[in-house]
Order: C-alpha cells, then structure tokens, then sequence
C-alpha cells in the first residue's frame, strides 16, 4: 500500500509529460509558428531592411571624420612649343575636416539613428504579424479538418437511413417518394463533402507552403480547436500602447522628421573646415620635364546670404511633413486602443457562442437519435428524420466554426496587444 502511494505522484508525472509529448509526425503550434519564423520571406526581408539602416547610420556618422582626396590629371599638347615639352600632368592630395557644417552632420546621424531603430520596430512588428498568420494558418487547417470529418459523418448518417428506407420500401411500408427524398439529400450531402474536401485540400497547401514544405505534403496536427484553450488575461491600454512595435515607430517617426527639418535648415547655415594639401606639377612651361612639389593650408567658409527665400520655405515644407507624422501617431494610437477593445469583446464573445453551440449540438443529437429510432418503428415521417439530420449537422457546423472563430480571436488579441506566444 505504501507502495502504491509513492508510485501514484510518479504515475501521474508521467501521463501528464506524455499527454505533452504529440505522438511521432504529429505537428506542435510551437513548432510550427517556429518553423514559419525561419521560413518567412516578410521576416528576412524586415531583417534585411534594419541592416540596411544600421548601414546607413555608419555611413552617417563618417561626417564626423576628416576626408582625405587624391585629384590626378595629364595632358599632351597637340601643338609643338619649341623648347617645351608637349606633356603635363598634375596630382593634387586634400585632406580637409569640417569643423562647421551648419549642423547637417549631427541632424544626418539623428535622422539614419531614427531610421535605424524604425527598421527595428517594424522587424519586431513584422514578427508578430508572421506569428499571427501562422497560428491562423493551424486553426484554419485544424477547421477544415473538423469541417471534412463532420461532412463525412453527415453522408455516412444519411446512407444508414437510405438502407433503412430501402429496406422499409421493399417491405411495402413506405411510398416512393421518401426514397427519392432520401437520394435528394444523399446526392446534396455528397456534393457539400467534395467542397469540404477541396476546401480542406487548400489549407493544407497554405499550411505547408507557409512554413516552406511542398504544398501536397501530409500534415497532422497535435492541437484541435476543439482543444480547450484558456482565455488571454485582458492587458491594460496604456500597456498594450507601450507593446505596439508600430506605434513606437510611428513615435520615432515624429522624431526623425524633426531631425530632418533641422536638416533641411542645416543646408542654409554657414560652413567652415579647414585642410592640407599638395600639388605635385612640371614646371610651367614644361622644358626639362622636372616637376615641382607644393603644399598649403587653408581654411574655407561658405556663407549663405540670399536665396529668393528657398531657406524658409523648404523649411516650413518639413515642418508640415513633421506635422502630418505627428497625427499620424494620434491616428494610430486611437486605432490601437479600437482594435484593442474590439479584439477582446470579439473574443468573449466567441467563446460565449463555443459553450451555447455546443449545448445546442447536444439537444440536436439526441433529437436526431430520437428521430432516427421512431422512423425505425413507424411513428415519424422521413421528413421528420431528415429535418433532424439537418438541424444536426448545421449545429454541428455552427460549433465547428464557434472554436475556430475563439481560436482565430485568441491569435488576434495576441497580435493586438504584442503579447508573445509563450505568455
């Protein structure tokens, strides 16, 4: 007895790690999401997009560094000089560092610092989209499962009762017209089974070309909408609006074009640097061909002084465009606290429907059974047990589709509030 009581924690561990381990070709959501994450096209791209900009940020900041120049010319003289040689050449070296640039530098580096962490948030925000499409992809394949399997046991049900009916109608207890009633609903029943079958057909070449595999490959699924899924703990809208990756982008959108309205003012601004360089030349004119080796320092200064008013209105041209981001981010924000209060009411509400289905699919079950047996025994019509049947398989559909509608809004709520797959 002490025995068993020590083994029985053990005998439960073990169920319970084998109940999480999917049986062998079987497909895990995890591992699936995982395997869309490596395959996605969008994400390598969002990945590709953020190297770019943190290229563009390096490229910025060479601003900062002294430029080093080499100019080299040579030329013949197609007329003869007497005494001259008809051959010249030149070869200037420049190093120059700018010391004042008007600020064009700094607001670049600002603007490629911006753009680099955007191509950040829009990668992060992109994953989450990707992560999204997948678990939709899952339940959608898992629904049509379901869909095909109801079909198939809506024709399997409407072919007993046609051996019924054949049966009652060669005994001579039935009219013809309740075996051509009968063969009406098997040829609809059929027909509705083929679309069932080619829809099903088609998610799972969505499943498998999503993730990369060929698109005929046979999937399994480990997890079923029909699998109890826990309700999400709603996240507050102060948080949801800190998660957002495109709203912080949309913010740093702000930003960035708030460095580029200092840009554009930069390229006004007056600009100062200095710099050495060489000149190595023949002599001039070019007798003996000996050459001569010169160097200088200089500083130079560029000061803007009219325009014809370009200065302000390119200005207040930048200044609109920070203007226009800046609602962008209030328009967004507003569509991000809708779509979040909207997610979490459609996503009550579908798993409302999920228990009010399938209390609806139980009554019509036993409805049917009852159905089925008194046309058995001669006390219901055929129109009774077909009406029965349909009234069954179209809750049957309603229920199928109420845990695809609960998994599908589950997903989305987690897309909505940026909440990560393992939370």
């Amino acid at each position: 007895m002490k025995h068993s009581r020590r083994l029985l924690p053990l005998l439960l561990l073990v169920l319970l790690l084998a109940a999480r381990i999917p049986l062998r070709g079987q497909t895990l959501l995890d591992d699936y999401r995982r395997d869309v994450l490596r395959y996605s096209r969008a994400l390598k791209m969002a990945a590709s997009a953020s190297r770019a900009a943190g290229e563009r940020l390096a490229v910025a900041r060479t601003g900062y560094l002294p430029r080093l120049s080499l100019d080299g010319s040579f030329s013949v003289a197609m007329r003869r000089s007497e005494g001259a040689k008809p051959w010249s050449f030149g070869v200037t070296p420049q190093l120059v560092q700018t010391l004042y640039g008007g600020g064009a530098v700094r607001a670049a580096v600002d603007e490629a610092s911006l753009g680099s962490d955007i191509a950040l948030c829009d990668e992060e925000f992109t994953r989450f989209e990707v992560c999204y499409s997948a678990e939709y992809t899952y339940w959608n394949l898992s629904a049509m499962e379901e869909f095909a399997a109801s079909m198939r046991r809506y024709v399997g049900l409407i072919r007993s009762l046609k051996e019924v009916v054949d049966y009652r109608f060669s005994e001579g207890y039935v009219a013809r017209s309740d075996v051509l009633m009968i063969d009406a609903r098997l040829s609809e029943a059929a027909y509705e089974l083929l679309t069932a079958e080619r829809n099903l057909a088609v998610a799972r070449h969505n499943f498998n070309l999503l993730r990369g595999a060929a698109g005929e490959q046979q999937a399994r699924l480990a997890q079923s909408i029909r699998d109890t899924l826990p309700l999400p703990a709603r996240v507050a809208a102060d948080e949801v609006l800190e998660r957002r990756a495109d709203l912080r982008a949309a913010r740093l959108a702000g930003e960035r074009a708030a460095a580029g309205v200092r840009a554009v003012r930069s390229e006004y601004n007056p600009r100062l640097s200095v710099g050495v360089g060489a000149s190595w030349r023949p002599h001039s004119p070019n007798r003996t061909g000996s050459t001569l080796l010169d160097g200088e320092a200089f500083v130079q200064l560029s000061v803007p002084i009219f325009h014809g008013g370009e200065r302000r209105r390119a200005v207040r041209a930048a200044r609109t465009e920070q203007a226009r981001t800046v609602w962008q981010e209030a328009q967004l924000r507003d569509d991000v606290v809708r779509e979040e209060m909207n997610g979490w009411t459609t996503m009550a509400q579908a798993r409302a429907q999920v228990v009010a289905s399938e209390q609806s699919l139980r009554i019509a079950g036993e409805n049917l059974e009852i159905s089925t047996y008194s046309y058995g025994e001669g006390q219901a019509s055929i129109l009774d047990v077909l009406q029965a049947q349909l009234s069954w398989i179209q809750l049957y559909t309603n229920a199928i589709q109420s845990r695809y509608n609960y998994a599908v809004a589950v997903a989305d709520y987690r897309r909505i509030t940026a909440t990560p797959a393992e939370e």
